[in-house]
């Protein structure tokens, strides 16, 4: 479709005689909330990885915003818009939070700090991120990372992908390992960022897939065996059968 912002087609990943993904075809269109969902071991951290470009896929091709990226290096794809977070935190503990996502910042900026003056002193690189901390709803930022709970490390986390200035989120088990108050927290947060940001939710969190997911990808041993409306998929019997059935 015209209006995609990714476009996977034909997209193979082999571990020996593992098929991690298996002639994948996925879209996400802008603006678009597409949530994938699947066992484990259905390939889809993957999928995230190729995406990222962490892992190279053995054969099909990957487009974003118009151009194939399917060999580029991860940090072009950072530059063109992709950022990832979650599944497994990825912070500075010894930072503050408003520290790390200085770090995105300037990472985004693509210059080194200035070594001559304090990096904390530069509002180039504070003053975007303090805005980032609240969007999501962070406060205190002068706090370690280290020193902060799980649901906002989640939080700060996600603050330092917004502060890539993404067009597309790559959001992998964001409520993995949350509470039901820190789930509905960080749902209520997503829902928030719908309308400025296209997303691709990787979450086993029925619950929030329901309320975010504008479409739904069901994923089962690397294949997509179902795409449609929330309401599409929760009817969907084969789909049922592979997953929903078991929850």
């Amino acid at each position: 479709m015209s209006d995609a912002l990714l476009q996977v087609t034909g997209l193979v990943k082999r571990f020996g005689g593992l098929v991690a993904t298996d002639h994948l075809d996925l879209q996400v269109m802008n603006r678009e909330t597409l949530a994938l969902i699947g066992p484990n071991g259905a390939g889809k951290t993957s999928l995230i990885s190729q995406l990222q470009g962490d892992l190279t896929p053995d054969a099909g091709s990957i487009r974003f915003d118009g151009r194939d990226i399917t060999r580029e290096p991860s940090y072009r794809r950072a530059h063109a818009g992709l950022a990832r977070s979650f599944q497994i935190s990825s912070v500075f503990p010894q930072f503050t939070l408003r520290d790390n996502v200085a770090v995105s910042v300037q990472a985004r900026q693509g210059h080194s700090f200035r070594f001559w003056r304090d990096a904390r002193e530069d509002v180039t690189l504070t003053d975007p991120a303090q805005g980032m901390l609240d969007i999501v709803g962070l406060g205190r930022t002068d706090r370690l990372a280290g020193d902060v709970s799980h649901g906002e490390r989640r939080q700060l986390e996600l603050a330092m992908a917004l502060a890539m200035q993404p067009k597309l989120l790559l959001l992998d088990e964001p409520m993995a390992g949350m509470g039901r108050e820190d789930s509905a927290r960080m749902t209520t947060l997503l829902l928030g960022l719908k309308s400025r940001y296209s997303i691709l939710l990787v979450e086993h969190d029925m619950d929030a897939v329901f309320k975010l997911a504008d479409r739904v990808t069901v994923l089962v041993a690397g294949r997509a065996i179902a795409t449609g409306f929330p309401d599409q998929i929760r009817s969907d019997a084969a789909v049922r059968a592979a997953y929903l059935g078991h929850r």
